[in-house]
């Protein structure tokens, strides 16, 4: 006849293996000592159950690492930068033609759409 399992008969087995498992740690870690064997970062992990500390930097530092950031982008741009022609100026005969035909165009486009409003 098949034996049923009830949840808090299976949560006392769970109990009973963690506290083994914490004996067998605490054993290894003594072995350990005696062996002068530094433990791993899994064995410090698992027998403390701590969170991993957080890395906290300066408010100093962290100017240092931005100012040498801005240092980089600044050379890398120096060293990148595209020379720039310089802007070509219009002549004062080559401006008054332009507007002239400006004024040109604007006269037909008024005088096209002058009749069809009138």
């Amino acid at each position: 006849m098949p034996r049923t399992l009830d949840r808090s008969l299976l949560e006392m087995a769970l109990v009973g293996y963690g506290s083994q498992a914490q004996q067998i740690e605490a054993a290894m870690a003594t072995i350990r000592k005696e062996l002068g064997v530094r433990p791993t970062r899994a064995a410090t992990t698992l027998g403390a159950g701590a969170a991993k500390r957080k890395h906290r930097m300066s408010a100093a530092g962290r100017r240092r690492i931005a100012a040498a950031q801005r240092k980089r982008w600044k050379a890398f741009h120096t060293a990148h930068k595209v020379m720039a022609t310089p802007k070509r100026k219009l002549s004062p005969d080559a401006k008054a033609k332009l507007a002239a035909n400006l004024a040109k165009a604007r006269a037909a486009k008024a005088a096209k759409t002058a009749p069809a409003t009138a």
